[in-house]
């Protein structure tokens, strides 16, 4: 409902209980930043009502993703309880990452 409120379309939400993976069609009118932005802020008092710990890290990992691999995209997000019995999201994040081209400062990555 957030994103839709915002403009932003979602079409494939999923994660564990330390983190969530969205996939979005970002309209070109809009900065990831500000989507990310919005999400974070207009979810948070949602789920503070739920768990009143919550707090959103500072940062996100955003990657994008071709047409042809939406399909494969949203049933990778589709089956992260399943995913998470064998990867950590840490392994996860460094594994996207370095697929992505690019070897990540791990002393800072995670704070």
């Amino acid at each position: 409902m957030i994103a839709k409120s915002k403009s932003i379309p979602l079409l494939t939400a999923g994660g564990t209980r330390n983190h969530v993976h969205l996939l979005l069609a970002l309209p070109t009118t809009m900065t990831l930043s500000k989507a990310i932005q919005d999400l974070k802020a207009h979810t948070s008092r949602w789920m503070k009502e739920q768990l009143p710990l919550f707090i959103w890290q500072e940062g996100y990992g955003a990657f994008g993703v071709s047409e042809s691999q939406r399909q494969a995209v949203s049933a990778y997000i589709a089956a992260q309880e399943e995913h998470h019995q064998k990867w950590t999201f840490e392994q996860e994040f460094l594994t996207l990452v370095r697929k992505a081209g690019i070897e990540p400062d791990v002393e800072h990555l995670f704070g």
